[in-house]
């Protein structure tokens, strides 16, 4: 199963849940085909870094290519939200001729027959990888508070400070 989208309408990082229970997906709209990936906090961290580094480098290399202003995406995931499959590898390229960054997705699941294993395969403009960077940061910042102690995050109901000998904070 292999999804590729040439013109992506939309490219985005959300969640579900609470704070310290939240879910990570990736949705990719282009048409009426939708495509909802999960992934690990992590992994949306990770990638929204490297793609910021890479339109860093392609504006660095090319000085006369002008990123596309997209509007900022604050919607929700489309709902229902149906896992398509769980993200265990990405890989990101810049792709000269068509001016666009190459992002492929591919699923954790080991599958007897390859021909099955999911993957999504998508080319988004400069613009949209700065809009999704943006947003993905802000979703990934929206967790909780770090404890001003231990770093540890802190659930609603607190938790036990190992630096303040156990006490609750």
């Amino acid at each position: 199963m292999s999804f590729e989208f040439e013109n992506v309408d939309r490219f985005i990082c959300g969640t579900i849940g609470e704070p310290g229970e939240r879910e990570f997906y990736l949705q990719v709209r282009s048409g009426t085909a939708l495509v909802s990936a999960s992934l690990e906090k992590s992994q949306a961290s990770t990638l929204s870094q490297r793609l910021e580094i890479l339109c860093k480098q392609v504006a660095r290399e090319d000085m006369t290519l002008v990123a596309d202003r997209v509007e900022r995406d604050e919607a929700p995931l489309e709902s229902p939200v149906d896992k398509d499959f769980v993200i265990g590898a990405i890989s990101i390229a810049w792709d000269d001729d068509s001016k666009k960054v190459c992002v492929e997705l591919f699923s954790i699941k080991e599958v007897e027959d390859e021909d099955e294993l999911p993957e999504v395969s998508l080319n988004i403009s400069l613009g949209q990888a700065k809009a999704f960077i943006t947003r993905t940061n802000t979703v990934v910042n929206a967790g909780r508070v770090p404890c001003p102690f231990c770093a540890i995050p802190i659930d609603p109901r607190g938790h036990l400070c190992p630096r303040a000998n156990g006490y609750r904070r």
